[in-house]
């Protein structure tokens, strides 16, 4: 597997600190940009994979990251650099089709998980989502590329997903423990490496799982 210059691969496909930095225009939520350097910090202490610049790896893995800091802090999707925004097509486990707009306007949480006691993302805005999993996971539930199996344009990669569960989650105590997802995606990309769909393979009840089931909930010790 061969090796690119990274200075000579588009913006959105190299470092994420160099997409928020190249903001004129943006329309950020809440007014300014993203800060992710405490989420760095705990990365670069917990990764299992360090993979080279510019190969197929650290490219599938930046460009992820991009998209999901985008859909996350930029309102409007016509500015994200990671997508053919109005082309862009995102699912999970061969279930239905988010368009970037409702990726930006739900959060991506509330797209992956399905409908469980615990967790009821039809009632769950952006906001709530948002605030509900940060609290759970103080450090951040980070994101990395395992392997890339095939690509471009189709790309199949296998990824990781962790993070330290510290904080209340709804109405269960944190375990302390790591909770950890494996998955599979296939990523559809256009000559320049934008995304134009995604599609996403994971087991998506196990995360609420392990959420729910070491913790004991508040109104069991009342």
């Amino acid at each position: 597997m061969s090796n690119t210059n990274s200075k000579n691969l588009p913006l959105w496909v190299q470092d994420r600190e160099k997409v928020i930095s190249n903001d004129i225009g943006v329309e950020w939520r809440g007014g300014k940009r993203p800060d992710y350097s405490h989420n760095d910090r705990v990365f670069e202490q917990e990764s299992k994979y360090h993979h080279p610049e510019g190969s197929l790896e650290a490219i599938a893995h930046n460009l992820v990251r991009t998209f999901e800091m985008e859909a996350s802090n930029k309102t409007n999707p016509e500015q994200w650099l990671s997508v053919v925004a109005d082309k862009f097509r995102m699912s999970s486990n061969g279930g239905k089709e988010y368009t970037a707009e409702e990726a930006g306007e739900h959060g991506t949480y509330n797209l992956f998980i399905s409908k469980n006691k615990h967790y009821n993302p039809e009632e769950e805005t952006f906001e709530s989502s948002f605030k509900t999993f940060n609290k759970a996971f103080p450090k951040g539930f980070l994101w990395e590329v395992i392997e890339v199996l095939s690509g471009p344009p189709n790309v199949t990669f296998k990824w990781r997903h962790w993070g330290t569960f510290q904080g209340n989650f709804k109405d269960y105590q944190p375990t302390g423990e790591t909770i950890e997802i494996i998955g599979m995606s296939i990523a559809r990309l256009t000559e320049d490496l934008k995304i134009l769909s995604v599609e996403h393979y994971f087991d998506n009840s196990k995360f609420i799982k392990n959420l729910t089931a070491g913790g004991c909930p508040f109104h069991s010790q009342k």
